[in-house]
């Protein structure tokens, strides 16, 4: 398969592991395509700033939108996310692999990053992403029972990842 997932529970893990997934890659020399994100905190406020940063190498462009300690629901800027998908979309012709943050609300109606995760697919290039609970049965309709759930685990994430790359390159 060339389509797997990460599912990590609590608030923030499955970015801070795919934000080491992906140095460890590139490290490796593989050319990434995608996005990671970093939770900036905020002192005196409840709720974090949610950054990602374009892969290879940026912009990091702020996605969540400043609403208020006592703002309910989604604080995701769409139109910069849209400007994320523009970049990864640049980027992706000649990558090894993409890697997508987040499949979230905007993945499971369509939008956002699916079109490039189709996309990849369809060009042959792996791809690695994180889906929260939430989104779990979303991503799976997408998926069509063509993804695997990788292991909490680095090793087993960057072997996967390293043995579709060597596929590809087969």
């Amino acid at each position: 398969m060339q389509l797997g997932y990460v599912s990590l529970p609590g608030r923030g893990a499955n970015d801070q592991f795919l934000c080491q997934i992906a140095m460890q890659l590139q490290a490796r020399g593989l050319r990434l395509a995608g996005t990671v994100q970093s939770n900036v905190e905020r002192p005196g406020r409840k709720k974090c700033d949610m950054d990602i940063m374009v892969l290879p190498d940026g912009p990091v462009l702020r996605i969540s939108e400043d609403r208020g300690d006592l703002a309910r629901g989604c604080r995701l800027d769409a139109g910069v996310l849209e400007q994320a998908v523009v970049g990864v979309a640049h980027a992706l012709p000649g990558a090894d692999l993409l890697i997508v943050n987040k499949f979230g609300k905007q993945e499971a109606e369509g939008r956002g990053m699916a079109p490039l995760i189709a996309e990849a697919l369809d060009q042959g290039i792996p791809v690695l992403l994180g889906v929260n609970g939430l989104n779990l049965p979303a991503f799976q309709d997408f998926a069509g029972g063509l993804a695997a759930a990788l292991p909490a685990e680095p090793s087993g994430v960057l072997d996967w990842c390293l043995g579709r790359v060597r596929c590809m390159a087969a």
